[in-house]
């Protein structure tokens, strides 16, 4: 089983509540959302594993199951072409847990006319491989938003 983790400080909101049919709809995968702190901060990795997908608005990790963790920064934030967010890590690097992988600032976003909600998503999967997934109340960095079956 795989434990993926917050990547950042925030409520927890569940995907219905994100503000893209795509995410709310589980098209990419199921999985949960949070709405983070409006303050700069880092995004961290939610499993120790390999960065296979590296955008300044997004990033995949896979674990050494093969499952593959999508945690995207915001709505519509690759409209940003970058601005505002620094990446930390290079695709195809390892990384553990809790590692910074993206600088950014939520109230940056939320003040380019962007959602700051990230969904965190597991890429090919359904909803019956996850369990305990977190769909309400505050989550700090690192803390469980649902297991991987």
């Amino acid at each position: 089983m795989t434990t993926v983790s917050s990547p950042l400080a925030g409520r927890v909101i569940g995907l219905e509540a994100v503000p893209d049919p795509v995410f709310s709809g589980a098209m990419v995968g199921p999985g949960t959302a949070v709405d983070p702190a409006r303050e700069p901060g880092e995004a961290v990795s939610p499993v120790d594993g390999v960065i296979v997908s590296l955008h300044p608005h997004a990033f995949v990790v896979v674990d050494n199951e093969g499952h593959g963790v999508l945690t995207h920064l915001g709505i519509d934030t690759v409209q940003m072409n970058g601005e505002g967010f620094e990446l930390l890590v290079s695709k195809g690097d390892n990384v553990t847990r809790g590692q910074a992988v993206v600088r950014w600032n939520p109230a940056a976003v939320e003040a380019a006319g962007k959602s700051p909600i990230c969904p965190v998503v597991a890429l090919e999967a359904t909803a019956e491989v996850l369990e305990n997934v977190r769909d309400g109340g505050t989550v700090a960095a690192g803390e469980t938003l649902f297991d991987w079956k």
